[in-house]
């Protein structure tokens, strides 16, 4: 049942008899206001993070996948990296892209 008046930097609410007034100043009014802001933004990042930590869970590759055991897709294409260099390293490219 509280009512703040923000002009005259007041909250009201009733009393025993009377209307209780508490005041406060301009700076401790801000104070409170940037304390609120980030609170608010603190609460946010929270429930943020919280989906990004749910999105990172799901697309995480298998740690316990062998790094051996990497095959090429069929219908790839060996490309030189370097076609004038003696050493014959190849990247294998697919032959099969999306159109995405």
């Amino acid at each position: 049942m509280a009512i703040p008046n923000y002009t005259n930097l007041k909250l009201k609410m009733p009393g025993l008899g009377r209307v209780i007034k508490i005041g406060t100043s301009f700076q401790r009014a801000y104070e409170c206001e940037v304390k609120c802001c980030e609170h608010a933004a603190a609460i946010v990042a929270s429930k943020e993070l919280v989906a990004i930590r749910e999105e990172v869970v799901e697309e995480a590759p298998d740690p316990k996948r062998s790094v051996e055991s990497f095959e090429p897709i069929e219908g790839a294409k060996e490309v030189l990296i370097d076609p004038s260099g003696s050493k014959g390293k190849v990247v294998h490219i697919d032959t099969m892209l999306s159109s995405k």
